[in-house]
């Protein structure tokens, strides 16, 4: 009997011990993905900002100004997604009245 509680004893300490292990790979897992993520909404959301746009960047200015006008979009994104989640929130949720027809067997 004290063989099998040491078992289970120890048993336990090993699982606890790779879960500890594998939650720290996993966080850093996670922590690359959204690294990844974060460089490439970066990359896409400025080239879509800045396309058809004439800005010198061989600048300082150039770059103040391109940094103006993606902060700019950048702010009336979350204006616009606040917008949004306003409107939804005012919006009627609950279950409407519809009329159901009962079909004629044939």
């Amino acid at each position: 009997m004290v063989v099998g509680i040491t078992l289970f004893i120890v048993a336990a300490l090993v699982i606890t011990i790779w879960v500890v292990i594998e939650f720290q790979r996993m966080k850093h897992k996670l922590y690359a993905f959204f690294l990844i993520g974060l460089v490439l909404f970066l990359y896409v959301s400025i080239t879509f900002t800045l396309k058809d746009r004439d800005i010198d960047f061989t600048s300082v200015q150039g770059f103040v100004d391109a940094g103006k006008l993606y902060f700019s979009w950048l702010f009336s994104v979350g204006k616009n997604f606040g917008s949004i989640t306003t409107n939804a929130i005012k919006m009627d949720w609950g279950a409407n009245e519809s009329i159901v027809y009962d079909a004629p067997l044939k």
